[in-house]
């Protein structure tokens, strides 16, 4: 209930009261019970409330009955994220995203509304066209619903091809993931300095924002800001921002903030984790960051799991407490991740080159006596693949030797049978 209450703020509503029903099951045709809609009836004449918000999914027909039995407007759980998220929806992917879901949540909830036209009448003059507004409104809703699904394609294949380009650049991409409120904006102003809107309200960011980070020890990524996550969070949302989410599921890692002010943080990490598993994200590797600590008087601190590696750290985004323990752990897992290699290649080999200037960071170019090209990279699993199968497809290579982390170990001998 409190929870619904943020939400509720978060729309621009003003609270008046609250009332809680507990049932076995609820009823169908008002979801709950006759002596219970009585009372929510006279504490909406009370208060003068002009809607009323329930904390589930309702029907159709289950919305439609309380609003004749209570007189004011129902909205459910699903229709109030839906207008937090068409209030806060400022980029026009998003407002696409946005208007879609509304729509289809909107399509099974059309009501009459040319009541002088609604039926057939008895007499010359007055045989009206009958009840065919809804058939209307449903065939410009569903147009329309094709016409934003068209769109939101062309835009989803502009984000892919953004998203390949990307991958083909050396730099890693971090995604900030999280409840709703758990302080995402915060921590990612705090690290790259940008300055994005945060504020203590549930999904103040929506849009998500990119920028730079510099690691230490290791190099430059791209730390992404992304839209929080909260319960129940409606699957035509989650549908119509799939094309966002996945930026989240392409990562090469996640930070998973969890407020741990909250004493339900435990469980909101589960709703997390629950939703990351639903865009297939969950394999992707990831640090919980328990955030807020200088609300309990906690100390910054890490913690490894069974192989040694951090896997936990608590800070402070307010204060920045804990944010170099942040850094070096993220220093160490793309480190992991992003072996060095050493290669040699023919001097003919400049389209080769080419390839690996783009899809892995060059540290160190130098040619040796004979012009062969010397090179020391930093590659990741997936480079290291893409490496062998040129060798396995093309027959590129004579000889791949692979090194190790020490750097005083021979050069890999890569030499091109041709120029490329």
């Amino acid at each position: 209930m409190h929870e619904l209450g943020e939400l509720a703020a978060s729309a621009g509503a003003s609270i008046l009261g609250q009332m809680i029903s507990v049932r076995s099951k609820p009823i169908a045709a008002t979801y709950i019970g006759k002596g219970k809609v009585e009372e929510l009836a006279a504490m909406v004449a009370q208060h003068d409330a002009a809607l009323a918000i329930f904390d589930h999914a309702l029907s159709p027909i289950q919305e439609r009955n309380l609003q004749r039995l209570i007189g004011c407007r129902v909205l459910d759980r699903a229709g109030l994220i839906l207008d937090i998220f068409a209030q806060r929806a400022t980029s026009s992917e998003g407002k696409l995203q946005v208007e879609l879901a509304q729509l289809k949540h909107l399509s099974t909830r059309l009501v009459r509304g040319w009541t002088h036209l609604e039926r057939q009448k008895g007499g010359i003059g007055l045989r009206g066209p009958g009840e065919t507004q809804l058939e209307t409104d449903r065939r410009l809703i569903g147009m329309r619903i094709k016409t934003l699904t068209r769109r939101l394609n062309k835009v989803e294949a502009q984000r892919s091809l953004r998203r390949r380009a990307r991958h083909r650049t050396p730099i890693p991409t971090i995604s900030l993931v999280g409840y709703t409120n758990a302080g995402k904006s915060s921590l990612f102003n705090a690290l790259t300095g940008a300055g994005v809107f945060a504020a203590n309200q549930l999904f103040a960011t929506l849009d998500p924002t990119m920028r730079r980070l510099e690691l230490p020890g290791f190099g430059p990524v791209v730390l992404s800001d992304t839209v929080g996550f909260v319960r129940d969070l409606p699957h035509s949302l989650i549908a119509a921002f799939h094309s966002t989410l996945e930026e989240v599921s392409t990562s090469s890692c996640l930070l998973l903030v969890n407020d741990f002010s909250d004493p339900e943080h435990s469980e909101l990490k589960l709703e997390v984790e629950r939703v990351l598993a639903e865009i297939d994200a969950d394999d992707v590797p990831c640090i919980l960051v328990n955030n807020k600590i200088d609300l309990l008087d906690e100390p910054a601190r890490s913690a490894t799991d069974g192989e040694g590696r951090i896997n936990r750290v608590w800070l402070s985004a307010e204060s920045g407490e804990g944010l170099d323990l942040l850094r070096g752990a993220l220093a160490t897992l793309l480190g992991e991740q992003h072996q060095q290699k050493r290669l040699r290649l023919a001097p003919g080999a400049g389209a080769l080159r080419a390839s690996l200037y783009q899809r892995c960071d060059v540290i160190e170019e130098s040619y040796d006596e004979h012009g062969h090209i010397l090179l020391t990279l930093r590659m990741d699993q997936a480079d290291f693949g893409w490496l062998k199968s040129q060798r396995q497809s093309k027959s590129l290579w004579q000889e791949i030797l692979v090194s190790e982390h020490d750097q005083s170990e021979a050069f890999e001998k890569v030499l091109s049978r041709s120029a490329l």
